[in-house]
């Protein structure tokens, strides 16, 4: 029984790290041995023996439990470094997208001691608290300002005092956050005799104004930072405090601050700080080192792209409470590793603190992301998928560059793999799924990739998890070449003799891919009932531009053409598909979210003659409306190219309206901000066309919030899908000649 619940948690655990991987890292930990983890549950935090699969209590629930109190509600922990405190992080609230603010806890595993960090703040105010080195103090920021307080005496100090809503210490903006996943703004030195922060200057920064109807007789004004395409960044610098006199160091990086970025900043030593810049235009890279007793600053290394440098990727977990940008260190902290396109292929470097790089990958292949690094093994393990673009394997070389790539994942288990490894590089928890199998999980030994426990393993119950999928994949060529994948799911009783409707899922921007080897792709959660069964033909299809592990060309191709490539592509794709014999051209709907909302305007307004029916949610309507690191990074500076702007906005299109158009959106949207919506309707009043508009009040960009929303939104979809493009398959009725 013990057993059975062990693999019931660990496949629960992994079920949802794939599902909504923001629930992974906090949920599972690994513990120093590297060969077991922890994990909190309703019993307090546990340590589960991965050999054995035995549990053990580590902290039960009654030492994590206040005074006259409940046992705390832990949303995430960490251990001290000599594993004697544990700090606890619970009643969060959120910011933006996760919930970053909250209250934390200290728990002395010696003296049992439980205390409350940051007494006398405001409740649910604490951000990003962490343990000094030597586990005497936690720093932490609380409403814009640092502080530092001492475990033993209670004793709070303010580091910085001159923190507002527009000087932000410690923590990011709107736009950081969104677009560098940006959240966590300070850190300790190794000895802990420094603390390193940054500091945004938002007061030039104009306020967008979020407007609550609802909850008052009065509006309510809900102002953000919000910097729009073409006004100049938050300027940021980076301090360093020293704590025994509170002296603090501005860095000197070089540069005009409205001009640039600052999207990572790490220690290296006890007096080295690595930063890395950005231009505003996101195509020209330095890392700089930094003496910070001196404050002397050395440029370490440089890179420049014809378009834009990646600092994050859609293959990295970057919606993950405790995501960090962090630098891989190798050789005694004299190199690190580092990820760059720059030959065409994201490939894996290792940079010396001298300047000098070593290539670690080689081919025609983009490493998706790093997992594990042993030094002392010269090995390196990194996801990749050099043959097919809607799959992820495991790969491993060697980590001096001299090796060839080698795949570590089964040839047999054909589809998407995910490994997490342990510290020690002799145990992964393997998972793996397919459109034909359901999400399953092993424990495996490295470097042979062999099950703990074959009768458990995912080979010995693959059967099992296999299911009945109607989910095809296929590839459209378009004229020029170029080579799109997608999927379709057909009518459950299909007849080729027949037409049937199709509708197109697009999201179709660099930050998502639609088309992957997945359990439940094709699954429509907004459609109410089965769209297969009802005699819909579903399909998605990934343009140029999309991040697919295709290369450089194919990522980038879409630089300052977002709402024409992406567009073009989509519209050729699907004039070939309406030809097809058994699709009804008369019959066509194309829906989409956020970038697909924005795709399925532009595809409305610029191809009336394929497409008859949108569905368009949370779209950017004007392109000037969003936030400057997003959309300058792709689109260039509209000082300089306003007319790619303009060219890939629907608004500038919308006057072509032909068919039925559904528009949604979410009044308290932070994201994508609903003046958007009134832009455009207002442009189609203008140009006398007929649509149809659903504002959810007080709705984020999610349009999750308030009882009832869920279920009114898709019957909403439901019902205006099947009504404008009706279900099912008709006979073609073939004429005399």
């Amino acid at each position: 029984m013990k057993n059975t619940r062990f693999l019931i948690q660990l496949v629960l655990v992994c079920f949802w790290a794939i599902v909504s991987q923001s629930s992974f890292a906090q949920s599972f930990k690994w513990a120093p041995d590297g060969e077991s983890f922890y994990q909190s549950n309703k019993s307090g935090i546990v340590q589960q023996n991965i050999m054995d699969e035995s549990e053990t209590l580590v902290i039960p629930a009654e030492l994590l439990t206040p005074a006259g109190e409940s046992p705390l509600a832990v949303r995430d922990f960490t251990f001290s470094e000599d594993g004697k405190k544990v700090l606890i992080y619970t009643n969060t609230k959120r910011v933006w997208r996760l919930d970053t603010q909250g209250d934390y806890w200290v728990l002395d595993l010696n003296s049992k001691k439980l205390q409350q960090v940051g007494k006398g703040l405001p409740e649910s105010s604490l951000r990003f608290a962490k343990l000094s080195p030597d586990a005497e103090k936690v720093a932490y920021v609380s409403e814009f300002n640092l502080y530092v307080e001492d475990l033993n005496s209670g004793e709070i100090t303010a580091l910085t005092t001159d923190g507002t809503r527009k000087l932000i210490n410690g923590t990011f903006d709107w736009a950081y956050e969104e677009e560098f996943a940006c959240r966590d703004g300070f850190q300790w030195s190794p000895d802990g005799k420094r603390i390193s922060f940054w500091q945004l200057d938002a007061e030039k920064i104009k306020d967008y104004d979020m407007i609550n109807f609802t909850d008052s007789v009065y509006s309510e004004v809900i102002p953000v930072e919000y910097p729009t395409v073409g006004e100049s960044p938050s300027p940021a610098r980076i301090g360093v405090i020293e704590l025994a006199n509170q002296n603090l160091t501005w860095l000197a990086i070089p540069g005009d601050p409205q001009q640039h970025y600052l999207p990572r900043m790490e220690w290296n030593s006890d007096d080295f700080l690595l930063v890395q810049q950005l231009n505003r235009k996101q195509n020209h890279s330095k890392i700089f080192g930094v003496d910070v007793v001196d404050n002397a600053v050395e440029l370490i290394s440089e890179e420049q792209d014809e378009a834009w440098i990646d600092v994050l990727s859609t293959w990295e977990n970057v919606y993950s409470l405790t995501y960090r940008h962090e630098f891989k260190w190798l050789n005694d902290n004299k190199e690190f590793l580092w990820l760059s396109d720059k030959d065409g292929w994201r490939h894996l470097y290792r940079i010396g603190l001298d300047g000098k790089e070593t290539l670690i990958t080689k081919g025609d292949f983009d490493v998706m992301n790093l997992v594990h690094f042993d030094e002392k093994k010269n090995v390196v393990y990194f996801h990749a998928t050099p043959e097919n673009a809607t799959q992820k394997y495991l790969f491993r070389t060697k980590l001096d560059g001299k090796g060839e790539v080698e795949r570590v994942s089964p040839a047999n288990q054909v589809g998407t793999h995910n490994y997490t490894i342990s510290p020690s590089g002799t145990l992964a928890m393997h998972q793996f799924q397919s459109h034909t199998v359901k999400p399953m999980v092993e424990w495996i030994s490295l470097p042979k990739h062999q099950p703990l426990d074959k009768e458990k393993g995912i080979d010995a119950n693959m059967a099992s998890n296999q299911v009945d999928s109607n989910v095809e994949f296929f590839k459209v060529t378009l004229a020029d070449g170029t080579e799109m994948d997608g999927w379709m799911v057909k009518p459950s009783n299909f007849d080729p003799k027949q037409i049937y409707p199709v509708v197109f899922f697009v999201y179709t921007e660099p930050w998502g891919a639609n088309v992957k080897d997945t359990y439940g792709v094709g699954r429509n959660r907004l459609y109410t009932g089965d769209m297969a069964q009802d005699g819909y033909i579903y399909i998605s299809l990934d343009n140029r531009g999309t991040p697919a592990p295709k290369g450089r060309a194919w990522r980038k191709s879409i630089y300052r053409k977002i709402g024409r490539l992406n567009i073009s592509d989509q519209a050729e794709a699907a004039k070939q598909i309406v030809a097809w014999d058994f699709v009804d051209p008369e019959r066509v709907g194309v829906w989409g979210w956020s970038g697909g909302g924005s795709a399925t305007l532009n595809l409305m307004f610029q191809y009336p003659e394929i497409y008859k029916t949108g569905i368009s949610i949370a779209a950017v309507a004007n392109q000037m409306t969003y936030d400057n690191i997003y959309q300058e990074r792709y689109m260039g500076l509209p000082q300089e190219n306003p007319e790619d702007f303009i060219a890939g906005s629907p608004i500038t299109h919308a006057k072509n309206l032909e068919g039925n158009l559904l528009y949604i959106h979410g009044t308290g949207d932070d994201n994508v901000h609903y003046n958007n919506a009134e832009m455009l309707v207002n442009e189609l009043i203008k140009h006398g066309k007929l649509f149809q508009f659903m504002p959810y009040p007080n709705r984020s960009h999610s349009i999750s919030e308030g009882e009832g929303t869920n279920a009114h939104l898709s019957k909403l979809y439901t019902e205006y899908l099947r009504k404008n493009v009706p279900p099912g398959g008709k006979t073609v009725k073939i004429e005399n000649k």
